[in-house]
């Protein structure tokens, strides 16, 4: 049976880089982030790949079946049994068919859902200060912020209710927040 872990935060919470951190220290756990995942299909230059560009180019959700589809193979392809995937949920549709598909089987196992808290106006330096691409402009980071805000209270409830929801404060040192993430992992998988 596989551990899954989502992590979700505003872009430039440093989500990516707290379930990085964390899966080099174990080698039974994998992480996966969405937006890499989609990076490298782009970069791929596949058909596929042009068409989450021409969402991801905007700062908009790349549609649900292919986000399943990619997440689900990444899952079952994982080579660890804990697995910790970032930038997922990004909507309320997006949460429901995972837990629509977590539902038909008995593989994989949702442990929680952590939620890196960090201001907007924290996030928003962040991206403009990294500007890896394209997509970090104050216009894009404006809009991705809206995509992540918008559905985020109704996702919230949803894994409260579940009672697998924690939140963790994202404007500390990236030591300390990687350090009381891991540990959390760790006292869920042990």
């Amino acid at each position: 049976m596989k551990k899954l872990f989502l992590i979700i935060g505003a872009p430039g919470s440093g989500k990516t880089t707290d379930a990085e951190l964390i899966a080099e220290k174990h080698i039974d756990i994998t992480h996966y982030s969405t937006g890499d995942m989609f990076r490298a299909e782009v970069a791929s230059g596949s058909e596929l790949g042009k068409e989450i560009d021409s969402y991801v180019s905007k700062g908009n959700l790349v549609p649900i079946s292919i986000v399943i589809n990619t997440i689900v193979t990444a899952i079952k392809n994982a080579p660890t049994p804990t697995v910790i995937i970032d930038g997922y949920p990004r909507s309320t549709e997006q949460m429901q068919e995972l837990d629509k598909f977590l539902g038909t089987q008995s593989e994989v196992v949702l442990e929680n859902v952590i939620e890196v808290e960090v201001s907007e106006e924290i996030a928003c330096d962040r991206v403009l200060g990294r500007a890896r691409g394209a997509d970090d402009n104050v216009e894009v980071f404006n809009n991705r912020m809206k995509v992540y805000t918008d559905p985020l209270l109704e996702i919230q409830k949803f894994y409260i209710e579940k009672n697998i929801l924690k939140k963790i404060n994202g404007e500390r040192s990236i030591e300390e927040i990687v350090s009381e993430m891991d540990d959390y992992i760790q006292s869920k998988i042990n």
